[in-house]
């Protein structure tokens, strides 16, 4: 039995709507299901752990943050997540292989293969993706308020309104005990390597491999980062002098003025925080390695 987790306003109500394509689809797979629609991450965690105990499989249907969450209430058991991208961004199911098209993606619920994926944690809350503080902040604000900006450009619309009003900001960073000072534009923490509806931020992060990529970008002038911003699409943005990326377990950060972090497009924590890897915390369906190879 799967249950279907489904946060029906993701994607400006895109997952709602595909929602009966969805069941037809599973239901031609063979696959026996229930529905259950989120009123907020906090129940759909409540709902995913309910559904685990039961001993079913907990399948997120939505954006970025639904699943990050319900990731988070299955973290260190047994069960395991589905995963169909109902947001804007898609960002962990882009990065998993699985196709973009909610529909489609029912096939790797049926014939896919498990493999164990590394959380992040920040508080008392997870993150599958990346965890970023500073201009993103910013960024990320300003996109989640824009409603009427198409998916694939909503992040890159919140990063340009942002460079506008954006001040230097100082950050210390402590990476596995040792420390590191930045001044500039933004910290990110990456579990994985994409965000911001297909940014590529960290091209050689890992979701298995029990670290984390941090990303650092320090001052330039603001007509050069402008210049430089489309080629994180491409992850090529890695090589400007101004990019600098360091490997660790646990990352502490402070700053020189309060920014909230967002991970999987929802805010998680206020700087100061602090931020671990729990290796191989959660069991999740991702497509074959026939799959992988077509």
């Amino acid at each position: 039995m799967l249950s279907l987790i489904v946060n029906p306003f993701a994607g400006g109500g895109r997952a709602g709507r595909l929602l009966p394509g969805v069941r037809a689809q599973l239901g031609r797979l063979g696959l026996e299901h229930r529905v259950e629609l989120t009123k907020s991450l906090d129940h759909a965690c409540e709902l995913a752990f309910t559904a685990a105990t039961a001993g079913e499989m907990v399948v997120a249907f939505g954006g970025d943050g639904t699943i990050g969450a319900v990731a988070g209430a299955l973290k260190h058991t047994d069960a395991v997540l589905g995963v169909l991208p109902g947001g804007r961004g898609n960002d962990f199911a882009r990065g998993m292989g699985l196709p973009m098209n909610a529909v489609a993606a029912c096939e790797t619920l049926a014939n896919g293969q498990v493999s164990a994926v590394d959380l992040g944690q920040v508080g008392s809350k997870t993150f599958l993706g990346i965890a970023t503080s500073g201009f993103d902040s910013e960024g990320n604000r300003i996109a989640n308020n824009a409603k009427h900006v198409p998916a694939r450009l909503v992040y890159a619309y919140g990063g340009v309104r942002a460079l506008m009003s954006w001040k230097p900001a100082s950050f210390t960073l402590r990476l596995d005990g040792e420390e590191h000072l930045l001044y500039g534009y933004n910290v990110a923490v990456c579990n994985s390597g994409r965000h911001g509806s297909g940014m590529i931020l960290a091209p050689e992060a890992s979701l298995t491999d029990g670290m984390f990529d941090v990303v650092m970008i320090a001052q330039a002038p603001k007509h050069e980062f402008l210049r430089q911003l489309p080629r994180v699409f491409k992850g090529t943005h890695v090589s400007c002098p101004f990019v600098r990326i360091a490997r660790a377990r646990v990352v502490e950060i402070a700053s020189d003025r309060p920014f909230t972090t967002y991970a999987d497009g929802d805010p998680v924590a206020v700087l100061p925080a602090r931020f671990t890897v729990l290796p191989g915390a959660v069991k999740v369906k991702v497509p074959s390695a026939a799959d992988n190879a077509t």
